[in-house]
């Protein structure tokens, strides 16, 4: 079985320790590839020393967080572009907006995702997009790449069939992670609803455990209780899932 983390922060403080019994368990469990979305420009270096330590298993995106969007987030953003710049990376992300922590620089929030979606479409590379309480704008915000060469995933799906359907219909990828195995998660039903040849495998490590760890620091590994679950939705083999959301990941991100 053949499995593609496409969202796992396993560069940040919480792996510095054990990262490689990390990856050695990744790999135990048939994860081929990991892909490592970008933070901040304090990210930067842990995540291409990893890169550099696993080549050809670790794969850097680069862009700006919502998150990490303040006031002088055009600085930071001269810094992602410089890197797009320089060499290739598997995608731009993370990007995205935010509404769940801090609303401050919602306006700049939109630009900053707007900026960074251009960036994907002059480098012709998938973005990874992270819309907590916002997905309907940004959305929207997508809508408005319709005519281009913009493609990329919806990290952490969590939304309805609708909304599903509106992203798909664009193209787009929905990444599905460790809210599909929780009690009351909900995509247990939406699921079934979706374009199967859209979904596409992620943990968001170390968040969003997965049941039967829930709770605890998410890994790679743990893809395993995802595909689990997807294949217990849509009454399909494990092995089934795991063929296609690879095949999903590689369609999107290693185009050739």
């Amino acid at each position: 079985m053949k499995l593609i983390d496409t969202h796992a922060h396993i560069f940040l403080e919480e792996f510095h320790e054990d990262v490689d019994e990390v990856i050695k368990r990744a790999i135990d469990e048939g994860v081929e590839k990991i892909l490592l979305p970008n933070i901040d420009k304090d990210s930067i270096d842990d995540m291409l020393r990893l890169e550099e330590k696993y080549p050809d298993y670790c794969y850097p995106m680069m862009g700006l967080h919502p998150c990490s969007v303040k006031e002088d987030f055009e600085t930071h953003l001269h810094i992602v572009e410089d890197w797009l710049s320089k060499r290739d990376f598997i995608a731009v992300g993370e990007i995205g907006t935010d509404l769940y922590w801090d609303k401050t620089f919602w306006e700049q929030q939109k630009e900053a995702f707007n900026i960074q979606c251009e960036l994907a479409t002059k480098y012709d590379v998938p973005v990874a997009i992270h819309c907590r309480e916002t997905i309907d704008v940004t959305i929207e915000l997508v809508e408005n790449f319709k005519n281009t060469n913009l493609t990329g995933v919806f990290h952490c799906f969590t939304g309805t069939v609708e909304q599903g359907k509106r992203i798909t219909d664009l193209g787009f990828y929905l990444g599905i992670g460790g809210v599909a195995t929780f009690k009351n998660g909900g995509l247990d039903k939406v699921i079934p609803e979706l374009d199967a040849n859209k979904l596409i495998l992620e943990t968001d490590s170390p968040y969003l455990s997965p049941a039967p760890e829930r709770g605890k620091r998410n890994e790679p590994y743990k893809l395993k209780f995802v595909t689990a679950k997807i294949a217990e939705v849509l009454n399909l083999q494990v092995e089934e899932v795991a063929a296609l959301t690879t095949k999903n990941a590689n369609d999107l991100f290693f185009r050739s």
